[in-house]
Protein backbone atom coordinates (compact mmCIF):
# COMPACT_ATOMS: atom_id res chain seq x y z
CA UNK A 1 0.00 0.00 0.00
CA UNK A 2 3.03 2.13 0.37
CA UNK A 3 5.63 2.24 -2.40
CA UNK A 4 8.69 3.81 -2.00
CA UNK A 5 11.17 4.34 -4.74
CA UNK A 6 14.33 6.82 -5.18
CA UNK A 7 17.24 5.94 -3.45
CA UNK A 8 20.59 4.86 -4.79
CA UNK A 9 24.25 5.84 -4.16
CA UNK A 10 25.50 9.75 -4.32
CA UNK A 11 28.34 11.56 -3.22
CA UNK A 12 28.90 13.43 -0.65
CA UNK A 13 27.31 17.40 -1.14
CA UNK A 14 24.45 15.36 -3.39
CA UNK A 15 21.45 15.53 -3.64
CA UNK A 16 17.98 13.09 -3.92
CA UNK A 17 14.78 12.83 -4.10
CA UNK A 18 12.63 10.06 -2.10
CA UNK A 19 9.28 9.45 -3.54
CA UNK A 20 6.65 7.67 -2.00
CA UNK A 21 2.93 6.63 -3.33
CA UNK A 22 0.73 5.48 -1.44
CA UNK A 23 -3.28 4.22 -2.10
CA UNK A 24 -5.74 7.25 -1.42
CA UNK A 25 -7.93 5.52 1.37
CA UNK A 26 -4.36 5.79 3.42
CA UNK A 27 -3.11 8.60 2.11
CA UNK A 28 -5.21 11.48 2.93
CA UNK A 29 -6.16 11.61 6.63
CA UNK A 30 -2.82 10.19 7.25
CA UNK A 31 0.40 12.12 8.69
CA UNK A 32 3.19 10.86 6.06
CA UNK A 33 6.64 10.26 7.57
CA UNK A 34 10.13 9.15 6.39
CA UNK A 35 11.78 6.97 8.59
CA UNK A 36 15.60 5.61 8.58
CA UNK A 37 17.79 2.95 9.79
CA UNK A 38 21.12 2.49 9.70
CA UNK A 39 23.40 -0.59 10.28
CA UNK A 40 23.14 -1.37 13.64
CA UNK A 41 21.06 1.71 15.13
CA UNK A 42 17.37 2.29 15.60
CA UNK A 43 15.02 3.21 13.21
CA UNK A 44 14.35 7.11 13.54
CA UNK A 45 12.49 9.41 12.52
CA UNK A 46 13.06 11.90 9.72
CA UNK A 47 10.69 13.99 8.85
CA UNK A 48 6.76 14.48 8.69
CA UNK A 49 4.01 16.19 7.74
CA UNK A 50 0.48 16.59 8.63
CA UNK A 51 -2.90 15.90 5.87
CA UNK A 52 -2.58 19.77 6.68
CA UNK A 53 0.61 20.42 5.68
CA UNK A 54 2.61 21.10 8.68
CA UNK A 55 5.78 19.29 9.18
CA UNK A 56 8.30 18.04 11.33
CA UNK A 57 12.41 17.20 11.01
CA UNK A 58 14.73 15.72 12.71
CA UNK A 59 17.60 18.08 14.28
CA UNK A 60 20.16 16.24 11.92
CA UNK A 61 18.27 17.06 8.25
CA UNK A 62 16.98 20.44 9.54
CA UNK A 63 17.99 23.09 6.73
CA UNK A 64 19.19 20.26 3.97
CA UNK A 65 15.74 17.70 3.78
CA UNK A 66 12.21 19.06 2.68
CA UNK A 67 9.38 16.99 3.10
CA UNK A 68 6.51 17.27 0.80
CA UNK A 69 3.43 15.99 -0.34
CA UNK A 70 0.93 15.66 -3.33
CA UNK A 71 -2.16 15.03 -2.68
CA UNK A 72 -3.74 14.62 -6.37
CA UNK A 73 -0.79 11.71 -6.74
CA UNK A 74 -1.64 10.50 -3.11
CA UNK A 75 2.76 11.25 -2.98
CA UNK A 76 4.99 12.11 -0.50
CA UNK A 77 8.48 13.48 -1.04
CA UNK A 78 11.84 13.73 0.65
CA UNK A 79 14.52 16.18 -1.29
CA UNK A 80 17.70 15.61 0.18
CA UNK A 81 20.33 17.78 -0.28
CA UNK A 82 23.87 18.62 1.11
CA UNK A 83 24.15 14.40 1.66
CA UNK A 84 27.04 13.67 4.00
CA UNK A 85 27.92 9.78 4.76
CA UNK A 86 26.12 10.10 8.06
CA UNK A 87 22.90 9.67 6.19
CA UNK A 88 23.16 6.51 4.84
CA UNK A 89 20.79 4.24 5.66
CA UNK A 90 17.45 2.71 4.49
CA UNK A 91 14.75 5.57 4.57
CA UNK A 92 11.31 3.40 5.37
CA UNK A 93 7.95 5.36 4.31
CA UNK A 94 5.14 5.64 7.00
CA UNK A 95 1.25 6.75 7.06
CA UNK A 96 0.20 7.12 10.56
CA UNK A 97 -3.63 7.47 10.93
CA UNK A 98 -5.66 8.15 14.02
CA UNK A 99 -9.66 6.68 13.55
CA UNK A 100 -11.54 7.79 16.51
CA UNK A 101 -9.11 6.42 19.68
CA UNK A 102 -7.18 3.71 17.22
CA UNK A 103 -3.92 4.42 15.42
CA UNK A 104 -2.71 2.95 12.44
CA UNK A 105 0.32 2.56 11.14
CA UNK A 106 1.68 1.34 7.31
CA UNK A 107 5.34 1.01 6.23
CA UNK A 108 6.88 0.93 2.50
CA UNK A 109 9.20 -1.77 1.78
CA UNK A 110 12.53 0.48 2.27
CA UNK A 111 14.61 2.07 -0.06
CA UNK A 112 18.62 2.24 0.31
CA UNK A 113 20.52 5.27 0.01
CA UNK A 114 24.31 5.27 0.41
CA UNK A 115 26.52 8.78 0.50
CA UNK A 116 30.14 7.72 -0.73
CA UNK A 117 32.69 9.17 -2.55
Amino acid sequence: QLQASGGGLVQPGGSLRLSCAASGSIFSASTMGWYRQAPGNQRELVASITSGSSTNYADSVKGRFTISRENAKNTVYLQMNSLKPEDTAVYYCNAHRVVIIRAYDYWGQGTEVTVSS
